[in-house]
């Protein structure tokens, strides 16, 4: 029997928080999550990973849309 993958959903997320002024952790994090400028949207996977990246600098973006 075949293992059947699990497929996710996606999430897309706004940059809306400047990451002047904050420490390097969490703009590491905006740029591992695609993000570098205001207003920027990217979709990404929803996974934990992704979910704990947006839990650590929520007060810099915001969940757009989440299918």
């Amino acid at each position: 029997m075949a293992a059947q993958k699990e497929k996710t959903g996606t999430i897309t997320v706004e940059q809306i928080g400047s990451p002047l002024r904050r420490p390097a952790e969490q703009r590491q994090t905006l740029v591992g999550l695609g993000l570098n400028k205001m207003h920027r949207q990217r979709t990404l996977e929803d996974t934990p990973a992704v979910r704990g990246m947006i839990a650590k600098v929520s007060h810099l973006v915001r969940v757009v849309d989440g299918q």
